[in-house]
C-alpha cells in the first residue's frame, strides 16, 4: 500500500510516497500566488518504477487542489503528460495565460 505525506509551507511543498515505511517517490511544487501551485518535479525510486507511485502522488495533489479551491500548473513532464492524458484531472489545471 502506498502512503502519501503532504508537506506545505508558504512558498513550497511536496507529496512524498512511502511503501512499507520506505520513501518511494517525491513530487515537489512551488506556490504561484495564493490560488495556484506549480508541480515542478516528480521522481520515483527505481525499485518502485511502474507501480503507480507517481500517479498516487499526482492524485494526492489533485485531491488537495480540489478540496482547497486551488489550481495546478503542471510543469514537470510527468505531471504535464498525465494532465493531457486524463480529462478527469483537468478541472484543477490552471488555464495557461
Amino acid at each position: 500500500m502506498i502512503e502519501i505525506q503532504h508537506n506545505n509551507d508558504e512558498k513550497r511543498g511536496s507529496f512524498a510516497a512511502y511503501v512499507d515505511g520506505e520513501q518511494a517517490g517525491l513530487m515537489t511544487y512551488t506556490w504561484a500566488g495564493d490560488t495556484r501551485f506549480i508541480i515542478d518535479h516528480t521522481e520515483v525510486e527505481k525499485a518502485y518504477n511502474g507501480k503507480g507511485v507517481g500517479k498516487e502522488m499526482l492524485y494526492a495533489a489533485v485531491s488537495y487542489a480540489r478540496e482547497n479551491g486551488k489550481k495546478i500548473i503542471p510543469l514537470c513532464p510527468f505531471a504535464k503528460a498525465n494532465f493531457q492524458k486524463h480529462e478527469e484531472l483537468q478541472d484543477v489545471m490552471a488555464s495557461q495565460a
